[in-house]
């Protein structure tokens, strides 16, 4: 059983004393967490004129990539659910980082920390986000967040057997990423044997991981692994909701689009069966064919130099 305290002068001080320093302390603690409270770019953190300065900068170097609406074009849009898919919960100063140190493509680092902040501010506007009465300042940035990104409904590839998620990558990043190193593997067997090649030992080169991974899984293994990763990637073209390098929609309900995957699929698996016979001859021959297929899409979906476009704006129309 607990004493009663009796409730005495000095008590009292005590008690009001610490009741007085809890009162600082919480006082002290709200003010630091709302000094460091995070806000959205729904409530006004940019200014007009600041826009206003970043419509300029944007019109001379950013632009011809992006677009004149910020759609995209040759780059990714920079407004939309498709910019918002990528942005969405991140910071203008992740944003802000990105264009100062990257952009534009051609000289990256050459605009200012000021630049940045104007073209952030600008795409802001061309978003619809709201303005506010004063300009984004370096200390500003890190608090203000874009709102997070509406959650597509997860989209089933072909062939997944009932694996369903969502596309992160453009068609363009796909290829880059997979189907042309691992195309390339192939096309080299027209001027490599890979039964000939020099087995480097594992751990030969020990600082440069890609050249590990040759001696890893090298010669025709690597050959057998570049088809099988075709045949397993390529139905990824098909995936509903991906995007191609200018932010369009992939067209890939199109039959056109649909045959030209199929056709990569069919000489991927050509390419596989032709690696088991570890002859180079029956390789080359395939190849061949693996280069009709690429070249067969990119002919329509790429690049559209034949018409005279700037490279990639003709892409997935």
């Amino acid at each position: 059983m607990m004493r009663s305290i009796p409730w005495g002068p000095a008590t009292v001080r005590y008690a009001l004393g610490g009741a007085l320093y809890a009162c600082v302390l919480f006082g002290a603690f709200s003010v630091t967490g709302q000094a460091g409270q995070t806000r959205t770019v729904t409530e006004g953190v940019y200014s007009g004129d600041q826009a206003k300065r970043g419509q300029q900068v944007y019109q001379t170097q950013c632009e011809a990539c992006h677009g004149d609406t910020l759609g995209g074009v040759v780059g990714p849009p920079l407004a939309g659910d498709a910019f918002l898919s990528i942005w969405g919960g991140r910071s203008l100063a992740d944003l802000a980082d990105k264009i100062q140190k990257t952009m534009p493509i051609g000289a990256p680092g050459s605009l200012t920390a000021q630049q940045a902040m104007d073209v952030t501010a600008y795409i802001l506007q061309v978003g619809k986000f709201p303005v506010g009465k004063t300009d984004l300042t370096a200390a500003v940035l890190p608090q203000v967040t874009f709102p997070a990104a509406r959650t597509a409904p997860a989209a089933a590839a072909a062939g997944t057997g009932g694996a369903t998620f969502a596309p992160a990558g453009n068609v363009a990043q796909i290829m880059r990423g997979i189907t042309f190193p691992n195309a390339n593997i192939i096309f080299n067997v027209q001027i490599k044997d890979p039964g000939k090649q020099p087995i480097k030992p594992p751990g030969s080169t020990p600082f440069d991981y890609v050249e590990w991974g040759g001696t890893v899984y090298p010669g025709w293994q690597a050959v057998d692994n570049a088809a099988l990763s075709l045949i397993e990637s390529t139905p990824l073209f098909l995936l509903p909701g991906r995007r191609c390098e200018n932010g369009r929609p992939a067209p890939v309900e199109r039959d056109d689009w649909k045959g030209y995957v199929q056709a990569l699929m069919d000489v991927s698996r050509d390419a596989y069966k032709a690696s088991q016979t570890r002859n180079q001859d029956t390789v080359i021959e395939i190849a061949e064919k693996l280069n009709d297929a690429c070249a067969n899409c990119h002919k329509k979906y790429r690049d559209g130099a034949a018409e005279g476009l700037t490279a990639g704006a003709s892409r997935c129309q």
